[in-house]
């Protein structure tokens, strides 16, 4: 995202939260507005997919400690602090915004870049040899960093041809995205775009080196990698374990008890039916196969893990039922090995 976007937007006031929200707040603010907006909740709804676009986008910031970070200094610029105006190509040279974007980190569309230098193509791109060289060796011709490749030059020895450097992004997946995998197009700072396949079962925080994506290089020299980051937004049903899914199981009180054929949600849509045997406790784990991550070389599992669900308000009937139940039960201490193992050293 461009420092210019994060003037405009109040990424605080998209997830409902004050400015001073720590971690929890911020996280728990964006799962109960992303079950709210999910598409899957609201299907054909344009205006709440923009929102769940638009709050995926805040918590991706805010949820970063490095990049709130860097969220909060530049809005504290729009109220009054300093603010530079980035140089363009009818300005004749890069403003300070263009300056230190490309030496510390700038980008457009949903990504931020950095590179580790300047390459020696194009006139628009400061070099960060001559840059350098002028901040450290007192000025343009001056001797370099000794002992670092590329430099030779400055020693009469012939350099060659430069490759390119790396560069880094950062993008955020859905989570849907992320398990199955899909094709991304990532804006540069220079006004490129740069298309790339996201293989399936990428996890939030990964990083992914994309070869030869990354700044050209002299002629006849190899391109740079793009080193992309990948934050995955979470979904408000389903979690990873590996290449497993994870889904918690509701189901009632008799069908723990006498046992029960339910369906369970998949991420795809579709749903299956698992077996609850009589006597299910509250926490068991019920594997459904091939249901998870799928990779070339094998597939995850969904792993849907029970949640007896304890009834709020009982008619009369079963109140009694539940009452002959008690007495059939007297005279069972379920916690008898709790505090059993509790006295052991």
């Amino acid at each position: 995202m461009a420092s210019q976007d994060w003037f405009e937007k109040d990424f605080y006031a998209i997830l409902g939260v004050p400015a001073d929200a720590d971690a929890a707040a911020v996280k728990k603010a964006y799962r109960k507005l992303a079950r709210t907006l999910h598409p899957d909740q609201n299907p054909g709804d344009e205006a709440a997919e923009k929102r769940f676009k638009e709050i995926g986008e805040a918590y991706a910031v805010l949820s970063d400690p490095e990049e709130r970070k860097q969220y909060d200094a530049i809005r504290s610029m729009s109220h009054g602090g300093p603010r530079f105006t980035a140089g363009g190509p009818t300005g004749g040279g890069a403003g300070f915004e263009d300056l230190f974007g490309n030496l510390f980190g700038g980008g457009g569309g949903n990504v931020r870049f950095s590179t580790g230098g300047g390459t020696r193509g194009g006139g628009a791109q400061p070099d960060l040899e001559d840059i350098l060289g002028g901040m450290f060796a007192g000025g343009a011709g001056g001797g370099g960093f000794r002992g670092q490749p590329g430099f030779g030059s400055r020693y009469g020895a012939p350099a060659g041809p430069r490759p390119g450097t790396d560069v880094t992004a950062r993008t955020t997946l859905g989570f849907r995205q992320a398990v199955q995998g899909d094709t991304i197009t990532l804006s540069t700072g220079d006004g490129g775009r740069i298309t790339t396949r996201i293989p399936p079962g990428v996890k939030d925080g990964q990083q992914i080196r994309l070869r030869g994506k990354g700044s050209p290089g002299d002629q006849g020299a190899p391109a740079g990698d793009l080193l992309l980051t990948v934050h995955v937004q979470p979904h408000p049903v389903f979690g990873r374990d590996g290449d497993n899914l994870t889904v918690d199981l509701p189901v009632t009180f008799a069908e723990a008890a006498l046992g029960a054929t339910v369906a369970v949600p998949t991420l795809s849509g579709e749903t299956v039916k698992v077996r609850i045997a009589p006597g299910t406790p509250s926490g068991r784990v019920l594997r459904v196969k091939g249901r998870g991550v799928k990779r070339k070389d094998h597939h995850g599992d969904l792993l849907a893990k029970v949640s007896v669900v304890v009834p709020q308000k009982l008619s009369d009937e079963a109140r009694r039922a539940v009452e002959a139940l008690r007495e059939e039960d007297a005279g069972h201490d379920p916690r008898a090995e709790l505090f059993e193992r509790a006295r052991r050293d």
